[in-house]
C-alpha cells in the first residue's frame, strides 16, 4: 500500500498540515519540526504526487528553460546559473534544447512542456513576435537574448553593441588598425551578430578610421568555424592585426589556426571574443573577452519572471533589462 501525507504525519507527530507546508517549502517552520518531517519522509519512503499537487494549489514551482543549443558553452553555463538561481527561490527548471527549429520553439508555448510549468525562460530563434504573442497564453514568459525585442514582453539581455564598441576601442587604443571581425552576419541589424557588428562600426567611426568589408568574415558560431574563417581571410591575402570572434568559441578557434600557421599572438595578431566562457582564461595565451554579466542575467531573468508568477510585478507593459559588462583583458589582446 501506498504511503500517504497522513502516514507521515503520524510518524512525524505533525499535523497533515505542517507536511504539507514541509513539502512546499513554507518558510515559517521551526527547524527541528522541518526535520522530524523530513526524517518520517525518509524512513517512510514517501513520494508526493505532484501532479495532483499541482492540481490543488495551480503551481508546479517549476520553470520552463528553452535555449536553442546546449552544447555552445555560454548556453550551458547560462543555463546552470539559472538553475542554481531559480533553487535559490525554491523552483527547478525544466530544459528543453530548441535546435533552432521553428516548430519545436512553438510547441513549447503551448504543449506539454508549457502545462508542466510555471513560466518559461524562453530564447527564440526562429519565430517571431506575433508567433509568439497568439500562443503565449496567460503563465509568464520572460525572453532571454536580443531576437525579438517587442514591448509587449519581458526582456532580459546583454549591452551587445555597447560592449562591442568598448572592446573594439581596447584594441584600437593598443595600436592595431586592421581588426578583423568573425561570426558577423552583415544582413543582420538586429540579434547578437547584427548588434556587435555595429558596435564595432561604432567604435572605428570614433576612432576615425574607415570600415572595410574585406576584413568582415561572416560564418556561423561554431569553433571550426571562426578557425576556416581566418585562414580565408590568410589565404586571400587580407592583412589585419586584431580578430575580434564575436563569440569565444569563434575567437578560440581564430587563435588556434593562427598559431598553428606560426602567427604570434599577440605580438602580430591580437584576438579577442566575447561572452567570457570558463575556457577563455585558460586558454593558452588566455582570451581577451567581454563578461556580459552573465550571472547578472540569471539572477534578474529568474527574479523577474517568479515576480510575474508570484504577482509582485504587474507592469502591463514588458520590462526590459540590460545587465552591465566588463572588458576581461586577458593576454591574447593586452
Amino acid at each position: 500500500m501506498a504511503v500517504t501525507m497522513n502516514d507521515v504525519a503520524r510518524a512525524a507527530g505533525v499535523s497533515l498540515k505542517t507536511v504539507s507546508n514541509v513539502l512546499n517549502d513554507y518558510e515559517f517552520i521551526r527547524p527541528a519540526t522541518k526535520q522530524r518531517v523530513q526524517d518520517a519522509i525518509a524512513e517512510l519512503g514517501y513520494e508526493a504526487n505532484l501532479t495532483a499537487r499541482s492540481l490543488r494549489s495551480g503551481k508546479t514551482r517549476m520553470l520552463g528553460l528553452v535555449l536553442s543549443d546546449l552544447s555552445a558553452p555560454y548556453y550551458a553555463e547560462l543555463a546552470s546559473r539559472l538553475m542554481k538561481a531559480a533553487a535559490q527561490r525554491g523552483y527547478r527548471v525544466l530544459v528543453e534544447q530548441s535546435d533552432a527549429v521553428a516548430d519545436v520553439e512553438l510547441n513549447a508555448l503551448q504543449g506539454p512542456f508549457r502545462q508542466l510549468t510555471d513560466g518559461l525562460l524562453f530564447t527564440p530563434l526562429m519565430i517571431d513576435a506575433e508567433a509568439i504573442a497568439a500562443r503565449v497564453g496567460k503563465k509568464p514568459l520572460v525572453m532571454l537574448g536580443e531576437h525579438i525585442l517587442d514591448p509587449r514582453f519581458d526582456l532580459v539581455t546583454m549591452k551587445n553593441g555597447e560592449a562591442a564598441a568598448a572592446l573594439t576601442a581596447h584594441l584600437l587604443a593598443a595600436g592595431r588598425r586592421r581588426v578583423a571581425v568573425v561570426g558577423a552576419h552583415p544582413e543582420e541589424s538586429t540579434g547578437s551578430s547584427g548588434l556587435r557588428l555595429n558596435g564595432y562600426r561604432n567604435a572605428l567611426e570614433q576612432a576615425g578610421i574607415p570600415f572595410d568589408p574585406a576584413l568582415i568574415a561572416p560564418c556561423e558560431w561554431r569553433r571550426d568555424n571562426g578557425a576556416a574563417a581566418v585562414a580565408g581571410l590568410l589565404e586571400k591575402g587580407v592583412e589585419f592585426d586584431a580578430v575580434f570572434g564575436l563569440n569565444d568559441v569563434l575567437a578560440l578557434g581564430a587563435m588556434h589556426e593562427l598559431l598553428i600557421r606560426g602567427v604570434r599572438v599577440p605580438d602580430e595578431v591580437a584576438v579577442a571574443g566575447f561572452d567570457d566562457i570558463d575556457e577563455a582564461r585558460f586558454a593558452s595565451p588566455s582570451l581577451t573577452t567581454v563578461s556580459p554579466g552573465m550571472e547578472e542575467i540569471a539572477e534578474r531573468s529568474v527574479a523577474l519572471l517568479l515576480d510575474r508568477i508570484e504577482g509582485q510585478e504587474t507592469d502591463s507593459q514588458g520590462v526590459h533589462v540590460e545587465a552591465g559588462f566588463r572588458l576581461k583583458i586577458r593576454e591574447s589582446a593586452p
